[in-house]
């Protein structure tokens, strides 16, 4: 009975063993597979979720900024047109006789 209990130990020893190596093994591994595929990732030029979150950011307030300026633009263009046109100091002061020859 005694040699059957020491065979059961030796055989949990080695289980124990092989989990501890292969729980090394896996964490290598990992470790490798991690690296391989940032390595492809960097090689992509893919952008992290935050750089992708601050550009999307920046063009939607370039974006309110430009339709800021189209409604401001439309309002002068309103003005303008709306006011008499002004004839300048050069244009009163030539006779049409100077302009035609």
């Amino acid at each position: 009975m005694q040699t059957s209990n020491r065979l059961f130990d030796d055989l949990a020893k080695v289980a124990s063993g092989a989990a501890t190596a292969f729980t090394g093994v896996r964490e290598e591994l990992d470790g490798l597979v991690r690296a391989q595929i940032e390595r492809y990732m960097s090689d992509l030029a893919v952008i992290t979720r935050e750089e992708f979150e601050a550009v999307q950011e920046t063009a939607a307030n370039a974006r309110a900024e430009q339709e800021k300026l189209e409604k401001r633009v439309a309002e002068l263009e309103a003005k303008l047109a709306t006011k008499p046109k002004r004839r300048s100091r050069a244009a009163k002061t030539e006779t049409p006789d100077a302009t035609s020859s």
